[in-house]
């Protein structure tokens, strides 16, 4: 029997509450693009290991440090001076059974290819160093790997929380980020880079959006035509935003920063679309949480979840599957208007059999949290984790998002 518990809260669902501060960092953000890589990383390796051993071996790739390279920004067309460093940190297994895993190769060509695929203006070859530190794991946590349970031990005892279902502002930012970042919006605004942060704050009935967006300056004319391109797209996404209903009134403000008379010096402007060209660094674990949002109004775990082990690791496993079960419990017990998740792992004890499983639900108006309830509730917490082998082979393959 795992150990579960229930209960019930008096608070008003977050979407009822007047007060809501909600961010997402873009593709092109540089601690997103340190989250993407990391953990396509992770998925490059469990692929090869599963490939050669039929399991995935012990490994976490979610220590990286993204260092800013050198641009001199110009209307027209700027320069790179120094191309990006990518550093790759933490463990992973490099041979078993007499064979071996070329896991410098993998991880830079996984890096390439990401960057690649989604970032219109980085050339992979000369815009990005490369620098593997990955090292042998310790004994003790190798060891998990090689003993004999149907179940993997979790490596750490650990903590991790999520919330479901996403309010209006949460799905508002998260659409918009999406939105600016389309393929169609990029064709239709050139100059609008994959560097993009919303943060979205709800007063009331009324959602102010502030888009920060890099600018590429090969598609830029000048200071004027900056501003009237950046007025294009502002009123692009206000029409957007406020098409979709969900509020009575967004408000929308695009690189709040800039000031006109100073040139290049008074707007946002990048080389490659990116501000990891020659302005900000990155860092795992400081970009969006797995749903994809910074929620300030949301209880946050401190685990970052890019890169770790997809089937040992509790720092992405129960970060991601808190979410997964908080969302079953809206959609199958419908008397539950949000909920919390909360999963403790125990280091050394199947994953399946966290310390403590623990939802704290507030019910619809009208509905009470009877027993039978509770006990629909308990069945789809259990269910989620005795199909957590399932749930894991996903995160193994990237088929999940952890951000």
């Amino acid at each position: 029997m795992r150990n579960i518990v229930v209960n019930g809260s008096k608070r008003t669902p977050l979407e009822k509450q007047p007060l809501e501060i909600v961010e997402r960092k873009g593709v092109g953000h540089p601690d997103s693009m340190c989250d993407a890589i990391m953990d396509q990383v992770s998925v490059e390796l469990s692929k090869a290991y599963l490939k050669e051993f039929g399991t995935i071996l012990h490994h976490n790739t979610d220590k990286s440090l993204l260092v800013a390279g050198d641009v001199e920004c110009k209307f027209g067309g700027g320069v790179v001076n120094e191309p990006m460093l990518l550093i790759f940190g933490d463990r992973a297994t490099f041979e078993a059974d007499g064979k071996s895993i070329p896991v410098e190769e993998i991880t830079i060509q996984t890096a390439k290819d990401w960057l690649k695929e989604h970032l219109r203006f980085v050339d992979p070859e000369e815009h990005m160093k490369y620098q593997v530190e990955l090292k042998h794991g310790s004994q003790g946590l190798t060891d998990i790997f090689k003993r004999e349970h149907c179940m993997f031990g979790a490596n750490d005892t650990s903590a991790a929380v999520g919330y479901a279902p996403l309010t209006r502002t949460e799905n508002m930012v998260l659409d918009t980020e999406r939105y600016v970042n389309s393929a169609d919006f990029k064709k239709r605004f050139p100059e609008s880079g994959e560097d993009v942060k919303v943060m979205g704050y709800k007063n009331g009935s009324v959602l102010n959006l502030t888009v920060a967006m890099a600018f590429v300056d090969r598609f830029v004319d000048g200071e004027k035509d900056y501003m009237k391109k950046k007025a294009d797209i502002h009123a692009d996404v206000h029409e957007w935003a406020n098409a979709k209903g969900a509020f009575d009134k967004v408000n929308v403000y695009v690189n709040t920063l800039d000031v006109e008379g100073r040139g290049v010096d008074g707007v946002y402007l990048s080389v490659l679309g990116t501000s990891a060209d020659g302005a900000d660094s990155g860092q795992v674990g400081r970009g969006n949480k797995v749903n994809g949002v910074i929620s300030l109004n949301r209880p946050i775990g401190t685990e970052a979840a890019a890169g770790k082990n997809p089937v040992s690791h509790v720092g992405k496993i129960y970060n991601t599957l808190t979410h997964q079960i908080a969302r079953s419990i809206c959609e199958q017990v419908p008397e539950v208007a949000e909920t919390c998740v909360w999963l403790l792992s125990q280091i050394g004890k199947p994953i399946d059999q966290p310390a403590i499983a623990a939802a704290q639900v507030v019910m619809n108006e009208g509905a009470s949290l009877d027993n039978n309830v509770q006990g629909r509730i308990t069945e789809v917490i259990d269910g989620e984790l005795a199909n957590i082998e399932e749930f894991c082979k996903k995160l193994a393959y990237g088929k999940i998002s952890v951000w």
